[in-house]
């Protein structure tokens, strides 16, 4: 199969890309590579340097389906440049979809993200409860979502809503919660909790790829899924990371009271099963780090880069 994978440079991107390359598959690869590029050629990969709010003329050429993983990533980036969040994140979403169903491109995968709830009070967070974005990041993910169910008349839409991501990549990210703390641990000994007391889901990144990966050959399963596996307190994450590595705990307030569990019953009911932990994210960016392989850089932290890079 010919898949575009738009993103593919970024933390989800450069893990899911190789994936579909190793099950036969061809891949058009387009990222504006802010971050770099980290893909290994391929014979089968074509890496495109572009912007997806203006696209090649011929990008879409013979694809058969797309996983749609571009965005401006993270609230703090989001809010950095408005315009440029919803210019990315939500109108070139709308002209890739209307593009794609032009030139007959069967199925798209879209990756939302788990923030579209907003606050809750419910215990669980199921996928029929009604969205409530609060930031510019989050309200362009519920439009992109309710663009492309648009199109569910005229190819396959599958959206899915992850919990946040962790674990290694070859485009890593250090701004994200397990990540974080446990290059925290690493580098100072300690790690910073603020609050500590909220929920938040998690998910391991190999395995929000691999979901990718069985969406795309089940283009039956459509409709919106939320995608995250462990519901933990902040407080809880840190206590693993410090009782991995030997870390001290500093508790201090928190202006973020958020707290919900994602429930991911009827994407489990499809049959996709996770394979990955916490525990495994913790140790493999422990095992990266202890190889020389991994260093808290500023081009791991996206709001850091962006700001130095001054992207428009």
């Amino acid at each position: 199969m010919k898949i575009l994978v738009t993103g593919a440079c970024g933390y989800k991107g450069s893990v899911l890309v190789p994936k579909l390359l190793a099950l036969g598959h061809a891949v058009t690869a387009l990222d504006i590579q802010w971050f770099g590029n980290g893909l290994t050629p391929h014979g089968t990969l074509e890496v495109i340097r572009g912007d997806v709010r203006d696209p090649p003329p011929a990008l879409l050429e013979g694809v058969e389906a797309i996983i749609h993983l571009a965005s401006v990533a993270n609230d703090p980036c989001g809010d950095l440049d408005p315009k440029l969040t919803w210019e990315i994140s939500a109108l070139a979403t709308m002209r890739l979809a209307d593009r794609a169903v032009r030139a007959g491109v069967r199925q798209m995968i879209y990756a939302s993200s788990g923030s579209v709830y907003g606050v809750k009070s419910e215990a669980q967070i199921t996928e029929d409860l009604e969205l409530d974005p609060l930031t510019e990041y989050n309200k362009t993910k519920m439009v992109a979502e309710r663009v492309l169910l648009s199109y569910a008349d005229q190819m396959a839409v599958q959206i899915v809503r992850p919990a946040t991501v962790c674990g290694l990549s070859p485009r890593m990210r250090l701004d994200v919660s397990v990540n974080m703390l446990t290059m925290q641990a690493l580098t100072h000994g300690r790690i910073t909790v603020f609050g500590g007391d909220q929920v938040r889901p998690n998910i391991h990144i190999d395995d929000i790829t691999d979901l990718y990966v069985y969406l795309l050959g089940r283009p039956e399963l459509t409709g919106v899924y939320n995608a995250g596996f462990e519901n933990l307190s902040i407080r809880e994450i840190a206590e693993q990371v410090a009782h991995s590595l030997g870390a001290e705990i500093i508790v201090t307030p928190s202006q973020d009271p958020r707290s919900y569990r994602q429930n991911s019953d009827k994407l489990l009911a499809t049959g996709f099963r996770p394979k990955k932990t916490i525990h495994d994210a913790i140790n493999e960016i422990v095992a990266a780090y202890q190889r020389g392989e991994l260093r808290d850089e500023d081009r791991w932290h996206n709001l850091r880069w962006m700001q130095q890079a001054r992207v428009a």
